[in-house]
């Protein structure tokens, strides 16, 4: 994670392995933090309408911020 990531933010979340043919990157936007401790929080993204289609889900939360990286504009 290059800097603090806020509400709005453009990203790309990570999917694991367990996720099978989907694992990889995808883009969204940031729409709700949800802090979890003092270090860490949900950050919940709408994906874009790709990722969408490929995931079919609108949204996901990620928790684990090796997953999650802000998009530099």
């Amino acid at each position: 994670m290059s800097s603090k990531i806020q509400i709005g933010d453009h990203v790309k979340i990570h999917l694991g392995s367990k996720h099978g043919d989907k694992a990889g990157w995808y883009e969204g936007k940031v729409i709700k933090i949800d802090p979890y401790s003092k270090h860490r929080s949900f950050y919940w993204v709408e994906l874009d309408e790709s990722a969408q289609t490929i995931l079919n889900i609108k949204q996901i939360s990620v928790f684990n911020p090796k997953n999650i990286e802000k998009i530099e504009e």
